[in-house]
């Protein structure tokens, strides 16, 4: 399960670019690697390595300035594209635990708040202004999600949070936990009503 999240902060890394697709992301043929661990390796892979794999260090995750930034400030349309679940788990490894964007995909978006990314939306311009800030690399913020705000310490910003991914994030549930935590009464509810001999009984040790 993804550790309970409150509040992120840290160093803001603005991204460049509109219409990011979980491709970019985490690239097709990285796909069979099944261990979360590690796939901080395989992040924005094209758009960080040449052609025989070494990474340049262009890229702006790469860049002194910005390594080990915590919210990555984006601009629209970001994580559109497939449904791959891996693209937010590089995202966590590498240690992102907020983005803002104007908009996501909604399937990114989804996963994101089952995997502990808060994804936050802001205007357009609110977002090209975080983004401008943020290319100083001298711009460190604080988003409390239980209030819904986003401060550089002198001002802040209100952001909206659906009431269901905000709680799924603050108490640091996946799918099954929130799932038995709303509707346990209607599961057992469920179960009670199955006849019997739907139920598979577990065997008798000879």
């Amino acid at each position: 399960m993804p550790e309970p999240l409150r509040e992120v902060i840290g160093k803001a890394c603005p991204l460049e670019a509109d219409d990011v697709d979980t491709d970019q992301i985490f690239p097709a043929q990285f796909l069979k690697a099944i261990e979360r661990r590690g796939m901080e390796s395989y992040l924005f892979y094209g758009l960080r390595h040449d052609e025989r794999g070494n990474v340049h260090g262009r890229f702006v995750l790469d860049r002194p300035e910005f390594r080990g930034a915590r919210i990555l400030v984006a601009g629209k349309n970001f994580g559109i594209g497939s449904s791959r679940e891996n693209a937010v788990w590089a995202l966590t490894d590498y240690g992102i635990r907020c983005i803002i964007a104007s908009s996501f995909g909604d399937i990114f978006y989804n996963n994101a708040s089952k995997n502990g990314l808060l994804c936050i939306r802001l205007p357009g311009q609110a977002v090209r202004d975080l983004r401008e800030r943020a290319a100083t690399a001298k711009l460190t913020l604080t988003v409390d999600l239980a209030g819904q705000t986003i401060s550089d310490g002198r001002t802040s910003v209100a952001f909206e949070a659906e009431p269901h991914i905000k709680e799924r994030l603050l108490k640091g549930m996946d799918d099954v936990t929130f799932t038995l935590e709303n509707y346990e009464a209607e599961i057992r509810e469920y179960e009670r009503r199955i006849p019997r001999f739907v139920i598979p009984r577990t065997p008798r040790s000879s």
